[in-house]
């Protein structure tokens, strides 16, 4: 890993373990620009996810759009892609470090092989994580 991906990778970490305390603590954290890192690294370990659950990677390039807090436009991907993720960063980062259930938020999912990537996305190391229940199922069970 380079030294890029691997501060990348801790702040990713560090988002992501922040938002935990927030959520504890039941603080909202504002975006910033720098949830950015966390947004490319979950971009970046599409193939990865694929990989540790099992399957095989799609060969085609996905589109991420994502709108910052700021309302500029993050893209990845080629803009002729057929499969799209597009929405809020906030809450791409958030479904990337497995911190919401995708029923919990407003991203837009075109193409079978996106809508199979954000059911199994991981932007974190180590085997597959057990993603997260809907909100509405946690609350519903308690």
């Amino acid at each position: 890993m380079s030294a890029a991906s691997m501060a990348t990778a801790r702040i990713m970490e560090l988002w992501a373990h922040g938002l935990d305390v927030a959520d504890t603590l039941g603080v909202t954290v504002e975006p910033t620009s720098r949830i950015r890192a966390v947004a490319h690294i979950g971009v970046r370990t599409r193939d990865f996810a694929y990989v540790v659950n099992g399957r095989t990677p799609p060969t085609a390039e996905f589109r991420v759009e994502l709108t910052a807090h700021d309302g500029s436009l993050w893209t990845w991907g080629p803009d002729d892609a057929t499969d799209r993720v597009t929405g809020p960063a906030i809450d791409f980062c958030r479904l990337v470090t497995q911190r919401r259930a995708p029923a919990d938020l407003d991203l837009s999912v075109h193409g079978d092989d996106a809508a199979q990537w954000i059911r199994i996305a991981q932007c974190f190391a180590g085997p597959p994580g057990p993603g997260r229940a809907p909100r509405s199922t946690e609350m519903s069970t308690a």
